[in-house]
């Protein structure tokens, strides 16, 4: 066969599948669907279609990036907002959960408002509604809600809304914080489920935080002190595991002599 025969039949072919592409589970609605597989020694090596190309280098900033599993990049190019939001949830539960176990002597929250409205508060919330900006909706449902999270505390603890003068008793109130905390749980809980096919640390983000809430939901409900102050050192561990995530969105080769090495979880598609 000559060459211009053979450029013709290979030509004849692709106009052919381009035409009628096989109806298998390669393509979708008649688009090519890329197959992700895995191969080296320690599975390290992805492969996308044609593509190869290192588990590490593809997802370098999966701890911080707050989406939990391996998902289409977004179509504009913008800074990952993750790090950012996981700082200032990180740095305003720090504070907050150092009173709740009161280091120092210190136990009155009111040095933490300004966190919670503006750094914890408006800062996270802002992340959050970048994440919608780069199309990851687990992001911005966290850093938003989170962010709302942290204003909505603030409020409580602040006179000028008024809040705390519309109940008797302390009794009362703390029941009412403790129904307050006990609705985060529950959503806390919905997110760590979401959770459990990423990274280790990002897993045990949602866990630790989860566990927080639910010693603190516990105390207030409970009327029992030292169980908020166990919730408090579940705040600190939650913190810094937070801030653990927004080293890794920001650690790179060029930046730092430590990047984190990705862990995942069992069961996860990068973990095969």
């Amino acid at each position: 066969m000559t060459s211009t025969s053979l450029d013709t039949s290979l030509q004849a072919s692709f106009d052919l599948e381009k035409q009628a592409p096989p109806q298998n589970s390669d393509y979708v609605d008649g688009h090519k669907i890329s197959r992700i597989k895995t191969s080296g020694n320690d599975q390290e090596i992805l492969h996308i279609g044609d593509t190869k190309i290192l588990k590490q280098d593809f997802i370098a900033a999966f701890g911080g990036s707050l989406n939990p599993g391996l998902s289409v990049a977004p179509s504009r190019k913008f800074a990952n907002p993750g790090p950012l939001g996981l700082s200032a949830f990180a740095l305003t539960t720090l504070v907050l959960s150092l009173v709740n176990v009161r280091a120092r002597g210190v136990s009155n929250p009111a040095g933490v408002v300004g966190l919670a409205f503006f750094y914890g508060g408006l800062i996270q919330l802002l992340a959050g509604m970048w994440e919608i900006v780069v199309e990851n909706p687990f992001g911005a449902t966290a850093l938003s809600s989170y962010g709302g999270f942290w204003m909505a505390w603030g409020a409580l603890e602040t006179e000028a809304f008024g809040i705390r003068e519309h109940y008797k008793t302390d009794r009362e109130w703390n029941d009412m914080v403790g129904f307050f905390l006990l609705g985060w749980f529950f959503f806390t809980f919905m997110m760590m489920i979401l959770t459990v096919k990423s990274t280790v640390a990002f897993f045990s983000l949602f866990l630790m935080l989860d566990l927080t809430f639910l010693f603190l939901t516990i105390g207030h409900l409970g009327h029992v002190p030292v169980v908020n102050k166990v919730g408090g050192y579940f705040g600190i561990v939650t913190a810094i595991i937070a801030w653990y995530n927004a080293y890794a969105g920001l650690a790179n080769h060029e930046n730092s002599y430590f990047v984190p090495k990705v862990i995942f979880m069992p069961g996860s598609v990068l973990s095969k």
